[in-house]
């Protein structure tokens, strides 16, 4: 099929923002004749990527099957394909494909873009793809179809992220992709990285491994890849592709089927294979080492067509889409940024972890002055230090340079008194979780800084509103509360007291977006949003186990939800210590919807830090003198009754907190516990789970979000 028989599809869109096919003729060097060269472009500016929707995959389509009969004409030795600055293609149109209610609609969308690659890949002349930026999906899969690649050294977030948001590489990539670097390399990009927080390749990466088959400099790389594709037209170079496998042969049959066994148990490591899409995507690839690329295509389509009617995929789209793309950058509820003031130097009260962290982070990123206290200078000095091997280790990776490195360093200093904030603009403390040590501490600082001096505190589930009770200014007071690791963990929970100002709040959010991090506001309530939904959790869980449910059989019971980890290994994380503190503070707080478990407070008396210890054959277990400290009760529950306890425990929690307006809807749970909690984007968050099994309505009578917004319509 033509690509002008698909504008049917394309009529669904007339709101897309068209990706155009600009075409050049360009006189190769060598007098190795005319090339076309076609630059994709949506015309807007250079924060905004390219996309691939259906309106514009018809208009490549026709100007690919235009070349082709140039091509015939002998009038173009060859065609080239690259994007506007910074970007190939950043793949397809997520918000329009999420819009395909019908299965055969997005039958539709995959055919079109095997119509438009497969015109691509047999112009009758030799197609180049220069990578001259980001590429990711179908706009990674353009330069997959091409005869040959180059790429830029600056290039970066090259990948196939398809298994991370529900589908598959479904126009070729999952068919071609193995071949050209090998089915391990393969199963690396297609699903290891997907699966590990969405990682890409750099440009050097994808050469190294063969996606690209030269590389050149971002200053002249149109220059230098059009040079090379002259060389390569005129037969004097010739790619070596040193990662390619033949397909047919039977030791790379052997390697495949490890490849993909290897595959299926990282997928079911990470997600315990709650998602469809990364088994679907092992699928295609072992299907497909025995078929004909068309044959291949046809499978691929038909599974695409499927995923995007599955909940999981809305849940994913509505997750990055909706909320980590969108909503993060517009967070509800924030002061007009014009309120906001300077910040030029910053104090940090503490020197252990967390608080070096922080320091860290605050020099690195806003490059100002910062500057930690401690009660002694031993305690300073490791802060120092802390810092300072940290950047250390990454000028070591070559993850700074050296200038930046020594600069950083520079910005950090330390000192045991806290007249070191008297020119501070923004203080924030990170001491113990006490209430009196934390209103002792503000008390002193506000002694010192000026009336303008913002205060924050780190507290995970104190009350603000308590810290700003004796403070002669309980205005500039705010909840500014980082998630461990700091430097990886993208959320942060900005609190609102009762009498924190505007101007206050808009300085938080301002520092929040130069610290590159995802600012949710909420109300100051016990344990906020996201420690508050997980001691719910393993409450519900923990207390199973204390009530005589097997260990195993608690602890596994939520792996149909697909969760990073498991409660008690997740307590075991938190520490045992902590995560009893915070379950405390929620119990005075709320009562017995928050157990405090006593068999826990038993073996954190005893020194205990984790439930589980390696057993003889690797396996975890619960030790016999672990065991023998505790005592159970006779009322055990299944795994698939603590599932369903927990579900209702969790949609009677969330509801409960958007009646008291902790947050500004459901969507700011989501985006909380996605990026607070690392839980995955196929639940889309949390409430759309809930809506899925039933749990909403079975407590609160109702759903959290409107049918069709993150799974199918009523």
């Amino acid at each position: 099929m033509s690509a002008a028989e698909f504008q049917k599809l394309a009529a669904l869109f007339p709101d897309e923002v068209i990706t155009h096919s600009y075409v050049q003729d360009i006189q190769l060097p060598g007098s190795a004749g005319t090339f076309a060269l076609i630059t994709l472009d949506n015309g807007l500016d250079h924060s905004k990527p390219t996309t691939l929707g259906p309106n514009t995959l018809v208009e490549l389509g026709g100007v690919l099957e235009n070349l082709k009969e140039r091509a015939s004409r002998g009038e173009i030795v060859g065609v080239g394909v690259t994007g506007k600055p910074y970007f190939l293609v950043a793949g397809a149109d997520l918000s329009a494909v999420k819009t395909l209610k019908e299965r055969e609609h997005g039958l539709w969308m995959a055919q079109l873009g095997h119509a438009v690659y497969s015109t691509l890949a047999d112009l009758g002349v030799p197609s180049f793809s220069f990578i001259n930026g980001l590429a990711l999906g179908g706009g990674l899969e353009i330069a997959l179809q091409s005869t040959y690649r180059t790429v830029s050294t600056g290039a970066g977030a090259l990948a196939l992220p398809e298994a991370f948001i529900g589908l598959v590489p479904g126009w070729g990539g999952v068919y071609i992709l193995p071949r050209l670097i090998g089915p391990e390399n393969a199963v690396k990009v297609m699903i290891e990285n997907p699966l590990s927080n969405n990682r890409t390749l750099t440009g050097p990466q994808a050469f190294e491994l063969g996606v690209a088959d030269a590389m050149f400099e971002p200053a002249d790389f149109v220059e230098q890849s059009l040079a090379w594709a002259a060389r390569v037209i005129s037969g004097e170079v010739t790619p070596e592709r040193k990662n390619a496998v033949d397909a047919g042969d039977e030791e790379v049959a052997g390697r495949w089927a490890a490849a993909v066994s290897a595959g299926r148990a990282f997928v079911e490591s990470k997600t315990s294979n709650a998602s469809p899409a990364p088994g679907k995507v092992l699928d295609v690839m072992e299907a497909n080492r025995t078929m004909t690329q068309q044959e291949s295509a046809e499978l691929e389509c038909q599974t695409l067509a499927g995923l995007m009617q599955t909940d999981e995929f809305r849940s994913t789209v509505y997750a990055f889409l909706d909320l980590v793309q969108k909503r993060s950058k517009r967070p509800a509820g924030a002061p007009d940024r014009k309120l906001a003031r300077p910040v030029t130097k910053i104090g940090v009260v503490g020197a252990g972890l967390m608080a070096s962290q922080l320091a860290l982070l605050f020099a690195r990123q806003l490059k100002v002055p910062v500057v930690m206290t401690d009660i002694d200078q031993a305690r300073v000095d490791k802060g120092v230090g802390y810092v300072h091997a940290e950047v250390d280790k990454m000028l070591a990776k070559k993850r700074i340079k050296p200038d930046a490195a020594n600069r950083t360093k520079a910005l950090v200093t330390g000192s045991v008194s806290k007249e070191a904030f008297s020119d501070a603009d923004f203080v924030i403390e990170a001491v113990f979780e006490e209430l009196h040590i934390k209103k002792q501490v503000f008390a002193e600082v506000e002694a010192i800084v000026s009336p303008e001096c913002i205060l924050a505190t780190n507290t995970s589930s104190l009350s603000v509103t308590a810290m700003a009770e004796d403070l002669k200014h309980p205005e500039r007071l705010v909840g500014f509360h980082f998630f461990n690791p700091v430097a990886v963990m993208p959320l942060l929970e900005i609190v609102r007291a009762p009498k924190t100002d505007d101007a206050v709040l808009a300085t938080a959010f301002e520092l929040a977006k130069g610290l590159k991090k995802t600012a949710v506001l909420v109300k100051d309530a016990a344990a906020f949003v996201v420690n508050r939904i997980l001691l719910r959790l393993m409450g519900e869980v923990i207390a199973a186990f204390d009530e005589g449910t097997p260990a195993e059989v608690a602890d596994s019971a939520l792996r149909p939800m697909g969760l990073p980890m498991s409660p008690f290994t997740l307590s075991a994380m938190v520490g045992l210590p902590v995560a009893q503190h915070v379950q405390e503070s929620l119990h005075a707080a709320f009562g017995d919807r928050f157990p405090v478990s006593q068999n826990l407070q038993k073996l954190i008396d005893n020194g205990v830090k984790s439930l589980w210890a390696p057993g003889p054959d690797g396996t975890p277990v619960i030790p016999a003198e672990t065991l023998a400290l505790m005592s159970f009760g006779n009322t055990p529950s299944t795994g698939e009754e603590v599932l369903r306890r927990t579900q209702d425990a969790l949609a009677e929690e969330i509801g409960l907190m958007l009646e008291e307006g902790v947050v500004a809807g459901p969507e700011d749970i989501d985006l909380c516990v996605i990026m607070g909690a690392g839980w995955p984007m196929f639940l889309g968050g949390i409430t759309p789970y809930l809506d899925r099994v039933g749990a909403s309505e079975r407590v609160n009578g109702k759903r959290f979000l409107a049918p069709g917004v993150a799974s199918a319509p009523a």
